[in-house]
């Protein structure tokens, strides 16, 4: 019996470990549609340069943007990490993603994607870093357990969300992010953060953040302990614990502040809709149900050579 239980307590262990790795690691991908290279091409060329321009580009503040070559050879990539990320691990993540991704993505023009730490897109078409054409697609991952009393988690989520976006859209042009933490019901502490690319104007930032929360109501995030939404220009995170350090506040800009409008409730209509890819970590899940009965049939195995 005690060989049995050690191994029980060996399986949760490696679960639960497992579960946190995943959700800390998430990784999502995209190749896009709009055209092809060949692989001697001076496109490739363009783009392998690039790639290796913005990992070492990237500012203290985790963003940077550029284009290389001409016309239909020419080239545009975006960056952006995570607000509390350092340097060197922010080139670590954006280096991996663009290997992961011209592997992905062999022969395609444009593709995005990314980690939980940081995001990358590249594009022949110039407008993914214009800051007037904010792009659509968004990315979906929750936690499978749900919130005690959802109702009122989501109250508190609506609010925490809300006052992180404002100070987020006035943060200035080096860092438009914001994280912070609230009490939800049965005093659960909830936390979360918010970001957008600096160079968006805080018009085109509370835009982002504001269309990004309404798809909330039909994503499988609502309701859950945890979740994020992804985009190229902006993103959103929260846990019922904490996954990120604290970073200082940048100084607001001089000029106008924005003032955000109200923020529908996260029960409501979505602000917006558009071409949403749901990548629930279902690998993980088959994984771990065969981990667990690997696991299960060496406990029966063990405890049957116990018994004799």
């Amino acid at each position: 019996m005690a060989i049995q239980k050690w191994l029980l307590f060996l399986f949760l262990h490696l679960l639960v470990l497992n579960i946190v790795a995943q959700l800390s690691d998430v990784r999502f991908d995209e190749c896009g549609k709009n055209g092809n290279y060949t692989e001697n091409s001076t496109y490739k060329n363009n783009l392998n340069t690039l790639l290796t321009s913005l990992s070492s580009k990237i500012n203290n503040y985790g963003f940077y943007y550029d284009s290389i070559g001409q016309s239909t050879d020419k080239v545009s990539g975006i960056v952006l990490c995570r607000g509390d990320v350092e340097l060197e691990q922010c080139r670590s993540c954006v280096n991996k993603a663009a290997q992961e991704l011209v592997q992905l993505c062999p022969t395609q023009k444009e593709a995005i994607g990314g980690y939980g730490e940081c995001s990358l897109q590249y594009s022949n078409n110039q407008s993914i870093i214009e800051t007037t054409s904010l792009p659509s697609v968004l990315y979906f991952f929750w936690t499978p357990a749900n919130a005690s009393k959802p109702e009122e988690f989501n109250q508190e989520l609506s609010k925490l969300l809300e006052d992180l976006r404002d100070r987020a859209v006035n943060g200035g042009p080096f860092r438009k992010y914001a994280s912070g933490y609230a009490t939800g019901p049965d005093d659960q502490t909830i936390y979360a953060l918010v970001q957008c690319t600096p160079d968006l104007s805080p018009q085109n930032c509370l835009n982002c953040l504001t269309d990004a929360y309404g798809t909330m109501p039909r994503c499988p995030c609502l309701g859950k302990r945890g979740g994020r939404i992804i985009g190229p220009r902006c993103n959103f995170r929260y846990e019922i614990y904490k996954f990120f350090d604290v970073v200082p506040e940048s100084p607001p800009p001089a000029g106008t502040v924005v003032t955000p409008r109200p923020l529908k409730s996260l029960l409501g209509t979505p602000y917006f809709w558009g071409p949403i890819y749901f990548k629930k970590l279902l690998i993980n899940v088959i994984f771990i149900k065969k981990k667990f009965i690997c696991i299960m049939s060496v406990m029966i195995s063990t405890q049957e050579i116990y018994m004799k």
